[in-house]
């Protein structure tokens, strides 16, 4: 191995260990210990969701939608995800192919191609769809983007390889035979897509390298390009970066599917693990059409409330993937008191929607305790409504779900998508829609 390649390994390595700070130019040092001892919490207190900037207590559906929603919605956007671009472009889209005998007969395929305009440059996405065979009706969907390209998320030949996906992640062993297609179905345990048509749910899906490939480097070639962004350090301090452009994704396939006569644009769930949890949490408080938003290991500036400062802390997931959120967030590198919100105002900013945070009991980047606190302190906006939130901060037993209008679970295992959670995701929209 040459020696090049062999420091960053090494770097690479440190930094997931928590045990190497490193300096990136204009933004200081970034990574620190991980904190996963609960002794070193620091002593917080979290912003009040019901208390508007000008000190006005929030107490009716009235306030909350005019006042207070606005505001908190308002800080996200300039102080850690960037303004998401509101300009309408041109979307027209195709089939590109079509099975209704897919999975033995239970489902039909549906492979379509969104053609986003403007400027003079297109950019194209590929949507891969499965909807349940049935006598009749519009169906409800789970939309989710996926990491490596569309062909992986199940093993059937019939999907059209994607032409844009993560190559970086050895775990999947991506590139197969020395070819340049990712492996078919080889991230399939995370998808469940059998057991969603089995319960009456369709699936749909698009690489997130569709919308921003991930990597600094790669604005150019993001959808962020038919906004003008011509390199990573175009815009101000609160312009979108990568989950903003994620996020404006998945609203934009939510226009496909409100024109897509079989599916029930009402009943749209959006799903997220990890980044992709970052980014669903911030669709799902942006675009009200999504009726459900399930947030998987979402983590740091996802589920995670930021002052507990446990596990992957912001000036760590910001400052190894600064192109993930806007410049702003430098501000609050070891120095989340001055946040003016917490992830639990990202998680309020649903209601009156169902909710749904999971974790994994081995986790500990992510924070499982801070993501079931966020959950828990969402619970007041719901209140308003005459909702139930968790009810409870007291976090349950692995493995034993709360399904309120707001529902948690911790599971056994790793960072990941399960079948179990998968279980609980659709219980839980079964309950409630």
């Amino acid at each position: 191995m040459k020696k090049p390649y062999l420091l960053c390994f090494i770097s690479l390595y440190l930094i997931q260990a928590g045990v190497l700070n490193i300096t990136v130019k204009g933004q200081g040092v970034y990574s620190k210990l991980y904190n996963y001892d609960e002794n070193k919490v620091p002593s917080y207190s979290l912003p009040q969701a019901l208390l508007s900037k000008d000190g006005i207590r929030i107490t009716t559906v009235d306030e909350w939608e005019r006042i207070r929603r606005p505001e908190i919605l308002s800080l996200f956007a300039s102080e850690i995800y960037g303004h998401t671009p509101t300009e309408k472009i041109k979307m027209s889209y195709k089939i590109l192919e079509r099975n209704e005998n897919v999975f033995e007969g239970k489902a039909i395929r549906k492979q379509i191609l969104l053609m986003f305009t403007a400027g003079g440059i297109q950019h194209d996405v590929q949507l891969l769809m499965y909807l349940p065979k049935q006598s009749g009706g519009k169906v409800p969907v789970f939309l989710s983007l996926n990491f490596f390209g569309n062909q992986t998320v199940s093993a059937d030949p019939g999907i059209i390889l994607s032409k844009s996906w993560n190559r970086n992640n050895e775990r999947l062993g991506v590139i197969h035979n020395n070819s340049s297609e990712a492996k078919r179905g080889g991230d399939a345990s995370r998808w469940s897509i059998q057991r969603a048509i089995s319960n009456g749910f369709g699936v749909a899906t698009a690489c997130y390298c569709d919308f921003f490939p991930d990597s600094i480097a790669k604005v150019t070639s993001s959808i962020l390009s038919l906004f003008g962004a011509e390199e990573s350090d175009d815009g101000s301090e609160s312009s979108c970066q990568a989950i903003g452009a994620w996020a404006w994704g998945m609203s934009r396939i939510m226009d496909y599917l409100e024109e897509d006569v079989q599916v029930n644009a009402k009943k749209v769930v959006l799903v997220g693990l990890s980044r992709i949890g970052k980014a669903a949490l911030w669709a799902g408080a942006q675009d009200k059409r999504f009726a459900m938003v399930i947030s998987a290991c979402s983590g740091s500036l996802g589920a995670a409330l930021s002052r507990r400062a446990f596990g992957e802390t912001i000036d760590i997931t910001s400052g190894v993937n600064p192109h993930w959120f806007c410049k702003k967030i430098t501000r609050y590198y070891n120095n989340e008191s001055a946040l003016p919100v917490d992830q639990h105002e990202l998680i309020a900013l649903m209601a009156p929607r169902p909710v749904y945070v999971s974790s994994a009991e081995e986790d500990l980047k992510a924070d499982p305790r801070g993501e079931f606190l966020s959950a828990v302190y969402a619970g007041e906006a719901y209140q308003l409504y005459g909702l139930k939130g968790l009810d409870t901060d007291v976090m349950p037993p692995v493995d034993t779900p709360i399904m309120n209008d707001i529902g948690y679970h911790m599971r056994t295992g790793v960072h990941d998508i399960t079948d179990y959670d998968w279980e609980c995701y659709i219980e839980f929209a079964k309950k409630k829609l």
